[in-house]
């Protein structure tokens, strides 16, 4: 058995323990609390910029979905982009292509990308508003392995976008900061094309080429581009007869509403 004086010693060293690591399991606790109160405060962060809707933006999203819609899209799979823009000029809207392009800065390579750009006069008079549209918008921000809390923001964003200027700097401003976040505690590098500066390049870059569609440029029977139909061979008689067809399917055609 142990003396009174072991005992007493043994005490104080389980005391000390207890003392000295209190401090980091408390910190650790509210380090935690405090990490689920951001993510938290980013989701509805991002709702809330999700939901501002202006009536510029309501005009040009109420004609997106009638627009794909349409059968004649299936004939514009390749210049979707571009049948999307003839379709808001014949209905009034100053819409253009808009091919985006960056020169190389320090830590961010060069860059292009195309989207749709609508310029919506202001019925008070002044300076015109943009409004962006982008049919391929969630998928610019998918990442390798996200948290669970970066997929959750991603998922409520859609996936095509309507919206201004100061909207898309908001979204991008946020989805970068937690992008950074998901890669650090999945361990992996920050590469330079998914931090803001290059994101918000994409749509807001000044080096802009714009390409209008107008309904007179619209080609013939509604086919889009260069497309020609091929030349099918007629098939012998006694082949088994092949099947085959265009569809063109908009599966979860995230607008931007609320």
């Amino acid at each position: 058995m142990m003396s009174s004086l072991e005992e007493d010693e043994l005490m104080q060293m389980v005391r000390d323990f207890i003392e000295s690591e209190s401090p980091q399991t408390s910190s650790i606790a509210s380090s935690s609390k405090t990490h689920s109160l951001d993510n938290q405060q980013a989701y509805l962060t991002l709702k809330k910029i999700l939901a501002r809707v202006t009536n510029a933006e309501i005009q040009v999203l109420e004609k997106i979905p009638s627009y794909l819609s349409n059968p004649k899209t299936a004939l514009c799979t390749n210049n979707i982009k571009n049948w999307v823009v003839r379709r808001l000029n014949k209905d009034g809207f100053e819409a253009s292509l808009c091919k985006t392009s960056w020169a190389s800065t320090t830590g961010s390579p060069a860059g292009e990308y195309v989207c749709i750009d609508v310029m919506m006069e202001n019925k008070r008079g002044g300076k015109q508003t943009r409004v962006i549209v982008d049919l391929d918008f969630r998928s610019q921000f998918e990442l390798a392995r996200p948290t669970s809390t970066y997929t959750q923001l991603t998922n409520i964003l859609p996936s095509i976008f309507v919206g201004t200027e100061e909207k898309l700097k908001d979204i991008t401003t946020l989805l970068c900061s937690a992008a950074k976040q998901s890669l650090k505690e999945r361990g992996l590098h920050i590469p330079p094309w998914r931090k803001a500066r290059y994101m918000q390049s994409k749509w807001l870059s000044e080096d802009c080429k714009k390409e209008r569609f107008t309904p007179k440029s619209e080609p013939k029977n509604g086919v889009c581009g260069n497309w020609v139909p091929p030349n099918v061979k007629p098939k012998r008689m006694g082949m088994a007869a092949g099947s085959g067809g265009l569809s063109i399917q908009f599966a979860d055609m995230g607008i931007n509403c609320c």
